[in-house]
């Protein structure tokens, strides 16, 4: 299997406490070897790394986001946030087709192209979470201590990275998987 990676370090928006978004993408295609008789829907229901609860899907996006701070402490005790870096790392899989005659293949690129958007769709909530979290903790006011900012500033880590995983779930389940975006074989 390839493996194809870019690293692309992005600056969202710089704000007061120095806030950046570190960007890692990465595309992992797998083959689809079309056999003679095969349908493509066969074809690619037998070739199929993606197994997720039991059923099989043919694109997949994975994204993680990490975040790490820095703090001032003022001679008052009172911390502030003065650093965030946010790292975003995203992968996709999709189908790479071989031995396909041109109908098959113009078929396929067409069913590519939709299952490549519903899976980019699937990227831009790891991207939204990376910045929200990113530009909210940059944002953090100052707090009595630097126990209580660390803590303030994971937990709004936490629950914006739940709010997207919710999101992003509604998503899938608004497209139906993306079939309603024409990710679809008849």
């Amino acid at each position: 299997m390839r493996w194809l990676a870019v690293l692309t370090l992005a600056v969202l928006q710089q704000h007061p406490a120095g806030a950046a978004v570190v960007q890692e993408h990465m595309q992992r295609p797998y083959p689809v070897q079309l056999q003679p008789g095969q349908t493509l829907r066969q074809a690619l229901q037998a070739a199929t790394p993606i197994v997720v609860n039991g059923r099989r899907f043919h694109g997949y996006t994975r994204w993680n986001v990490r975040w790490n701070y820095r703090w001032w402490r003022e001679a008052s005790g009172r911390c502030a946030i003065t650093e965030v870096t946010t790292r975003l790392s995203t992968e996709v899989q999709l189908p790479e087709l071989h031995n396909a005659s041109p109908q098959q293949q113009a078929t396929f690129d067409r069913y590519l192209r939709a299952l490549a958007q519903h899976e980019q769709g699937h990227a831009q909530f790891g991207r939204d979470a990376a910045q929200a979290i990113d530009q909210g903790i940059a944002r953090l006011p100052a707090a009595a201590d630097c126990v209580t900012l660390e803590r303030n500033a994971d937990a709004l880590g936490r629950r914006l990275l739940q709010e997207h995983v919710e999101r992003e779930k509604q998503y899938d389940r608004d497209t139906g998987h993306g079939a309603s975006q024409g990710a679809r074989l008849e």
